[in-house]
């Protein structure tokens, strides 16, 4: 249960690239046009893109950590790992009710569950 976990936060933050890829291309293709550096503080939806974007390779590093952790039984990463998606997720949640946030919410408890040993 703990590795499908791991694997769902890596196979989250792969979605959210491709999603937002597909969601901001032309503010993305836009920025990039204009040079990149420097390009996505306006609009607002190039900077909006840039954030959704570069949140994916985030939640791809906090997969590979959680797979790591359940590879080598440290369960104290894997808590870890799970305490800091829970007080993000419900931040955004907070902050974004009608957001993908809920999906962290639900997999937070489940990783610091893990990490105490709770989950095979």
């Amino acid at each position: 249960m703990a590795s499908a976990l791991v694997w769902f936060v890596f196979s989250l933050g792969v979605a959210h690239i491709v999603f937002g890829v597909v969601k901001f291309k032309r503010p993305l293709l836009a920025a990039v046009s204009a040079g990149y550096v420097g390009q996505f503080g306006v609009p607002e939806v190039r900077r909006s893109a840039f954030w959704f974007v570069i949140f994916g390779p985030l939640l791809m590093l906090a997969g590979h950590m959680g797979i790591h952790a359940v590879a080598v039984g440290d369960l104290a990463l894997l808590k870890l790992l799970g305490i800091y998606t829970f007080v993000i997720a419900l931040v955004g949640v907070t902050a974004f009710p009608k957001s993908p946030f809920w999906a962290a919410l639900f997999v937070s408890p489940l990783l610091i569950a893990a990490g105490y040993g709770l989950l095979p």
